[in-house]
């Protein structure tokens, strides 16, 4: 099973309170990368297929793991899940939202089934040449965490060619930014999954962010998607 680098915590919590994402390399080993990309194929693993052109979400195809979940993709979900609880809170503190996160997944799992949403959400993605994702977020319901990740499991520049990961911040009254990360393989973008606090002279006020894929140029780009919480 992985287990997750001795990152520097309290730096990877700063990135994400300055800017709503921060990189993690080495979150999967090559090897685990590999199986992951073979399983794609194993639809016993998975409870939806959505193809991407039909909704016009884009080009390209994922599909929704099912409970009882590959165990690689249970230990992250739940190893990450504690580290970014308490950033989640400190979004909700700043914006004066009462609601809170507990400090395990199990819990906050629970939270969400009591709330009707208990469909597993982690995915798989894959693109060929031409493939895209067009700008979103992840809810999924009523309850959302305000932290999801992606895991590249092919290695850019070797295995595919474009298809970088894509953020767009919306802040009020300006022009939107993009910010476009390519992590190797194995890595991990952490990124807000619906708004950041951001501190104004009035206090901390909201900024939304959508994510995507820019257009895959050659090869095929394979991705682990992990949302922590449960689908309706």
């Amino acid at each position: 099973m992985p287990i997750l680098p001795d990152y520097d915590w309290s730096a990877v919590t700063r990135r994400l309170l300055d800017t709503g994402y921060t990189l993690l390399p080495n979150v999967l080993s090559p090897a685990d990368c590999a199986r992951l990309i073979t399983g794609y194929g194993d639809e016993s693993a998975f409870r939806k297929t959505i193809n991407m052109a039909q909704y016009r979400f884009g080009l390209g195809e994922y599909k929704y793991f099912d409970y009882l979940l590959p165990p690689v993709v249970q230990h992250l979900r739940a190893d990450l899940y504690p580290h970014l609880a308490p950033v989640a809170n400190t979004y909700l503190a700043k914006l004066n939202l009462s609601a809170t996160f507990p400090p395990a997944l199990p819990a906050f799992l629970d939270y969400c089934a009591e709330r009707g949403q208990t469909r597993p959400t982690p995915l798989l993605l894959r693109y060929g040449p031409g493939g895209y994702n067009a700008l979103h977020q992840d809810l999924y319901g009523e309850v959302f965490f305000p932290f999801q990740a992606v895991v590249m499991l092919n290695e850019p520049g070797l295995d595919f060619a474009g298809g970088e990961f894509v953020l767009v911040e919306q802040q009020p009254r300006m022009q939107s930014k993009a910010i476009v990360l390519t992590p190797n393989r194995g890595g991990a973008v952490i990124f807000t999954t619906n708004f950041r606090p951001v501190d104004g002279t009035r206090g901390a006020y909201r900024v939304s962010m959508k994510h995507g894929v820019s257009e895959v140029l050659s090869g095929q780009r394979h991705t682990l998607g992990i949302i922590f919480h449960d689908a309706k």
